[in-house]
C-alpha cells in the first residue's frame, strides 16, 4: 500500500474544497484514517490518555471534508451534500451510496 493516499491530502490539499477527486484516493484516505484513528485510540486508551485522539480527528477534519466536497464535485453534485450526513443512520447509507457512485467527470480517477 501506498500511505500517499494518505499523505497527498493532507500536505497538499489541506482545505482545498475545488475540484475533484476519483473513488480510489477517496477510501484510500479513509482506510488509512480510519486505521491511525483505531490504533491511536487503543494505544491512547491503554495509556490512560484517550481525550487526547480527539486531537488527531480535529487535525483531519478539514482535509476529509475537502475530500468530501471534491468526492461530491467527481460525481456531479454540489459540496452542500455531504449535509445529509447529519440525518441519523439514513443520511449516512446515502452519503455511502454516494460516495460509491462512479465519477462523472473527466478528471475523476
Amino acid at each position: 500500500m501506498d500511505f500517499n493516499w494518505y499523505l497527498d491530502p493532507i500536505t497538499n490539499h489541506y482545505v482545498d474544497f475545488e475540484g475533484v477527486v476519483g473513488r480510489k484516493p477517496f477510501w484510500m484516505f479513509a482506510l488509512f484514517n480510519f486505521l491511525i484513528a483505531l490504533g491511536l485510540s487503543i494505544v491512547l486508551n491503554i495509556i490512560h490518555l484517550s481525550p487526547l485522539s480527539g486531537l488527531y480527528s480535529l487535525a483531519v477534519l478539514l482535509p476529509s471534508l475537502g475530500l468530501g466536497v471534491r468526492r461530491m464535485h467527481d460525481i456531479g453534485m454540489s459540496g452542500w451534500w455531504l449535509l445529509v450526513g447529519l440525518v441519523p443512520v439514513l443520511g449516512w447509507i446515502y452519503l455511502i451510496y454516494l460516495y460509491c457512485q462512479p465519477s462523472k467527470t473527466p478528471y475523476g480517477a
